[in-house]
């Protein structure tokens, strides 16, 4: 079977109606995201920040995958589908992919302060005062601001070995993750799809390059319906 990637970004999540801090000049639901999303926050105002994940994960509870997530899982009848996404809700998984990588973390996975391989599933509020087996203050499984991406390597391998690459719902322009495409063989056709399709370098150096200017639900509908034929 032939392997697809899909880099997907805030703009497949944003018709299930999450925002993302770009919505809004760097407010992410009326937060500054140093203060929220950033390990000077963590130290300045932990409270604040667990506050703000908690009502992330409630959000989360309250909305559904929509038309995009649905098509990409649908791949799976005819292909190997790696999602490799920048978004940290579970979106993908709840419309049935099956193999999914959440670069910047998951709303519903917390770990250790000291151990970042010590992980929980969690649905729940999180508080001062939760701990983990090491002893150790629980903070969300999020890759914040200024912290690596551990995932990237891994990423960039299943990116090297792909046969065709989708891109939808990213600005291609926060990296790592944004680099990703450029570990693509040559002769990948890559297919890039969003309303406002912005241009890079290594986009434009693509020959085989095919850009759906279209927003995620109809876009990859339309890419998905081709590709299974």
């Amino acid at each position: 079977m032939k392997k697809i990637v899909v880099l997907s970004g805030a703009g497949v999540s944003a018709e299930s109606g999450i925002k993302t801090f770009r919505d809004s000049d760097g407010l992410w639901e009326g937060h500054d995201v140093m203060e929220v999303a950033t390990p000077t926050g963590w130290s300045k105002n932990p409270e604040l920040v667990l506050d703000f994940y908690n009502q992330r994960r409630k959000q989360l509870l309250e909305v559904k995958p929509n038309k995009a997530h649905e098509a990409i899982c649908h791949l799976e009848q005819k292909y190997i589908v790696n999602v490799i996404t920048q978004n940290v809700d579970n979106l993908h998984e709840r419309a049935g992919s099956t193999r999914v990588m959440h670069l910047h973390g998951l709303l519903t996975s917390v770990r250790s302060v000291s151990n970042p391989s010590i992980k929980y599933h969690w649905e729940s509020d999180l508080k001062l005062g939760d701990l983990a087996d090491d002893g150790s203050q629980l903070r969300p499984d999020i890759v914040w601001f200024g912290e690596a991406v551990p995932l990237i390597e891994p990423a960039s391998v299943l990116c090297a070995e792909a046969d065709v690459l989708v891109i939808v719902g990213t600005s291609l322009q926060v990296y790592p993750a944004a680099g990703l495409m450029a570990y693509a063989k040559s002769d990948v056709p890559i297919y890039y799809i969003d309303p406002f399709p912005k241009s890079n370098y290594e986009l434009e150096s693509r020959k085989h390059l095919q850009i759906i200017a279209k927003k995620a639900s109809e876009g990859v509908s339309e890419l998905v319906e081709r590709l299974l034929k």
